[in-house]
């Protein structure tokens, strides 16, 4: 039912994303998003918080361990079958032989025997599979409970939710709602330092929550080598050549100046003439 109720949340706000205003552009709903991040944060203080601290107080790390690999287990089969769907072939057939040993050797995955045989833990989902053939990931949204997700990634949780996750299929009714519950304080319980850090670090947890979900996002879906993020329209490639000056003529060498010649006073006249001959005599 839960399911449900959110994809016909998702499709309301979908509708909403055509308006738009200042901030950050891969948030558009920013104002109503951070209504319901209050909201989380206000039910996760008064009930979630609380459980999980009671939980892991009164379990041993040993036996919350044994849930953690439980359930993880589960989603070993949903992983494998992404990979398949993404065309990562070995790595699908390796996730499901993970499953295998860890249902069977690992005593239906209480104890993960599959990492201690080098067979390794990987993390799909069908968020990322959409993501992988080229869907985008459409505006960030925060979901109530289930806090960051986009577009994309809440109809991908609903696949997950509905097709892949083994849990569901759990019968009595009650059995299912349990091991719900269960696997949520579990997870809460494994996130308690994380929100405290961020508490202490972050000056508005909000922007750092979706800053950090959405590059989480990002390296998942291109298997931790994301190409590079278009750069914005304002900005000027740092590549770019100066332009260019226009060629100017060389300039000519200038001819070295000749030196003033002296002026040669002119000789005074002498008494004697042309002929050689003394006036005076």
């Amino acid at each position: 039912m839960l399911p449900r109720i959110l994809c016909v949340v998702v499709v309301l706000l979908a509708g909403a994303c055509a308006t738009t205003g200042e901030g950050d552009p891969r948030d558009p709903l920013e104002p109503l998003n951070r209504k319901i991040y209050r909201f989380n944060e206000v039910l996760d203080d008064a009930v979630a918080k609380p459980v999980a601290t009671a939980y892991r107080d009164l379990l041993h790390e040993e036996v919350r361990g044994r849930v953690r690999n439980f359930f993880s287990n589960l989603g070993d089969l949903w992983i494998g079958a992404n990979e398949v769907l993404q065309g990562k072939f070995f790595d699908g057939f390796e996730s499901g032989m993970r499953f295998v040993f860890n249902s069977t050797i690992g005593l239906f995955g209480l104890h993960d025997v599959a990492s201690e045989m080098g067979i390794e833990k990987r993390n799909e989902d069908f968020g990322q599979t959409l993501g992988w053939w080229g869907v985008g990931e459409g505006p960030y949204l925060v979901l109530p409970v289930l806090s960051s997700s986009t577009l994309r990634d809440t109809a991908g949780w609903g696949v997950d939710t509905l097709v892949g996750d083994p849990a569901s299929e759990f019968r009595p009714i009650r059995l299912r709602n349990s091991s719900y519950a269960l696997r949520l304080v579990n997870t809460r319980a494994d996130l308690l330092d994380a929100s405290r850090i961020l508490e202490q670090a972050a000056l508005d947890k909000y922007v750092f929550q979706r800053d950090a979900y959405l590059q989480r996002r990002r390296n998942l879906v291109y298997d931790g080598r994301p190409p590079r993020e278009p750069r914005e329209r304002y900005e000027e490639p740092d590549d770019k050549e100066p332009a260019k000056e226009p060629a100017k003529e060389p300039e000519k060498p200038q001819e070295p100046k000749q030196p003033a010649k002296e002026q040669v006073n002119p000789k005074p006249r002498s008494d004697v003439d042309r002929t050689g001959h003394d006036n005076n005599s």
